[in-house]
């Protein structure tokens, strides 16, 4: 795809640190009910305190001489003898004639022997003595005990917490996957039938070791998925699990690694003795270049943490204590990386790899995952399958997750074929920003851009067929020209680079014809080409002047530590050759698109204003201008409840004319970029 470029600003989460330690929220929820019934206490105790009248000695024994003490008691206490105090109730009428209780306390009663005897020979008088013993040892005993307490919750239970939260830090993460969880099985894999065929003979040796060890054979201790992207290695574990009636963990390679030291060695070894309880069992690692990467190449020295819990992984996979029955499955898209012990043979016997489907497999992989949508029914998966070479299992699921978002979104009751194909679109180019506010000018300047790339295009002969071409912004560029190939790719030709390296140009020289001026929108198309060039000189080997060498390689990194103390591989004169001769490559291309281009204005103009004026034009419109010189305007197709290329809000006519699309010979999707 050739377009506009823009830039565009990526945001990377950052893992927030483990924080404190905090208190459960049920912990809280206690502390705050026993406060609220502590001070609900007080309350009611004050409440209380509070409606008893005080009333003098002198009071008291006028009442009860007047015969008006219901009740009372009174309390001896040695701490404040030979003073008492006395608590009770007495009788008072009010102003109705009614006669009430009246709680009263007399504080500080000077009671001699003589009132004792008076006082206790009345059956409403009571007394009472506390035990003192007890209410000293309480007193004394409990603001300690209560010291104690505070300390123990705030200060030695938060230390037991503690103590138990870094010993657990060397216990393995690996999860066992319960059987009756696990629907996945081989059935839901497509696509990818070698692969099937190859790990399913663990399930077998599972099910019958015996039929394997008949012959002597040895089952492999560990199998290593490779593949791009998406294509499946981690669904094809979650299905080994659901056919092998064994034991399996599944783990991530980042979860061995943690803050502390030591951490990931540990893990590795816990989750081994967990799988030598539940033998027979599988082992499946996600993402295992997290922890295998290559050792002594990194800055971290040779006492990285990473490197401790890559050797601990290597012994436990084939050291001196090595046990029978653990199969070990990992999976990663970086084979490159992985350190060379870690794939030897009677460590990862066997590398599976999982590559991206054919058109077969994609059309499988399509039916699989419709299972869940409703197609309509002039539907045709095998018509997507082959327009869309080089998308994965998971791109391919998202198309039909976005056809059936799009179908929806205009009230459709089923997923149809115009719904599938601008899903295809929008998964691999992005969505349509009709919003996006432009001027005359840019559109303008947009249209003849794209219209040179599409000229250029169907002009050359050993370019992908064109799909369409489009001023409206999607994605990140404010126009597209689409090339779909007819089948899947595996050779490029280099007359094949030479035509695309045309085509890449041609947007910068279509652009400085009308305006006399350039932009920066060619900025994508200068990179996909010096990209493209450089490939054919330094790894492709197809110049002549520098000949059949390789220069450079691509697959070692500067974060492996590899090339910081590596010199070139070629001197300074052949540098200063590569260059003239990626520059050559690009001149030539600028030079024949230039040509073309020329040669061919008018057709230029004609795709160009049937852009300003359509928006969007297919291989078919682009190719009768350029055979005839002629733009038959295509019929009114509704879009969203509007004309496609009307003003927003133009009504649709009553019977609009249904076109018939040409069928073109198998859509697919542009030639990779080069590295």
């Amino acid at each position: 795809m050739f377009g506009e470029d823009q830039n565009k600003d990526s945001d990377r989460g950052q893992k927030k640190p483990p924080g404190g330690f905090k208190l459960p929220p049920t912990t809280w929820v206690a502390w705050i009910a026993i406060i609220g019934c502590i001070a609900a206490l007080m309350l009611l105790k004050n409440h209380m305190t509070t409606e008893a009248g005080t009333l003098s000695q002198a009071e008291f024994f006028k009442l009860f001489q007047s015969n008006l003490i219901a009740q009372a008691t009174v309390s001896f206490n040695p701490q404040t003898a030979p003073l008492t105090e006395i608590t009770g109730q007495y009788y008072q009428t009010d102003k109705d004639g009614k006669r009430m209780a009246v709680a009263f306390v007399v504080k500080n009663a000077y009671l001699t022997q003589a009132k004792q005897d008076l006082l206790f020979a009345s059956d409403k008088i009571d007394a009472s003595q506390p035990n003192t013993m007890l209410m000293s040892v309480v007193w004394g005993i409990a603001p300690f005990l209560l010291i104690g307490i505070l300390f123990w919750f705030f200060f030695i239970r938060q230390i037991k917490i503690a103590g138990k939260g870094a010993l657990s830090f060397g216990k393995s993460k690996a999860r066992m996957l319960a059987k009756d969880r696990n629907k996945t099985t081989f059935k839901d894999v497509a696509g990818i039938e070698e692969a099937i065929e190859e790990v399913s003979e663990l399930v077998e040796f599972l099910k019958d070791p015996k039929k394997f060890q008949r012959l002597g054979g040895r089952i492999p201790k560990g199998v290593l998925m490779v593949g791009a992207p998406g294509t499946g290695k981690t669904l094809l574990a979650k299905a080994i699990a659901g056919e092998a009636d064994a034991s399996f963990f599944s783990i991530s390679g980042s979860d061995f690694v943690e803050m502390f030291v030591g951490v990931g060695a540990s893990r590795v070894r816990d989750m081994f003795e967990q799988a030598r309880r539940n033998t027979p069992c599988l082992v499946f690692i996600d993402e295992i270049d997290a922890v295998g990467r290559s050792r002594g190449h990194g800055l971290g020295g040779g006492n990285d943490e990473r490197e401790q819990t890559l050797n601990a992984l290597l012994v436990e996979m084939d050291g001196f204590d090595t046990q029978e029955g653990i199969i070990i499955i990992a999976a990663t898209n970086r084979p490159d990386v992985l350190d060379p012990a870690l794939l030897r043979p009677g460590r990862f016997d066997r590398q599976v790899v999982v590559n991206l489907p054919d058109v077969r497999g994609r059309e499988s992989i399509l039916k699989v995952h419709a299972k869940n949508v409703k197609l309509a029914p002039e539907a045709d998966l095998s018509i997507i399958a082959r327009g869309t070479p080089g998308y994965s299992g998971a791109e391919l699921a998202n198309l039909l997750n976005e056809a059936a978002l799009l179908a929806a979104r205009t009230n459709k009751k089923s997923v149809g074929m115009e719904e599938l194909e601008e899903a295809r679109d929008k998964v691999r180019w992005g969505r349509e920003r009709r919003s996006l506010a432009m001027t005359d000018e840019e559109k303008k300047c947009t249209a003849w851009h794209e219209a040179g790339h599409a000229l250029v295009n169907m002009l050359l002969e050993h370019t992908h067929p064109l799909h369409k071409v489009t001023i409206i912004p999607r994605g990140q560029s404010l126009g597209s020209t689409m090339q779909l190939p007819e089948k899947d790719i595996l050779n490029r030709r280099r007359k094949e680079m030479f035509d695309d390296l045309a085509v890449t140009m041609a947007g910068r020289i279509a652009e400085e014809i009308v305006s006399g001026d350039i932009s920066t929108g060619a900025a994508m198309d200068i990179q996909q080409a010096t990209n493209l060039a450089r490939a054919m000189v330094c790894q492709y080997g197809m110049s002549d002047k520098v000949g059949m060498v390789q220069y450079g390689s691509d697959d070692e990194y500067v974060f492996l530590g590899r090339e910081m103390a590596r010199t070139k591989v070629y001197s300074e004169s052949t540098a200063r050759e590569i260059d003239e001769e990626i520059k050559r490559l690009i001149d030539e291309g600028y030079k024949r698109a230039q040509d073309i281009i020329l040669t061919n204005r008018d057709k230029l103009e004609l795709i160009a204003n049937a852009l300003l004026e359509h928006e969007t034009l297919d291989r078919a419109q682009v190719e009768e201008i350029v055979k005839t010189g002629k733009f038959t305007p295509p019929p009114p197709k509704p879009q969203n409840g509007t004309l496609m290329g009307a003003p927003a809000g133009t009504p649709l006519p009553e019977t609009p004319p249904k076109p018939v699309p040409p069928k073109l010979p198998g859509l697919g999707t542009p030639a990779p970029a080069p590295v």
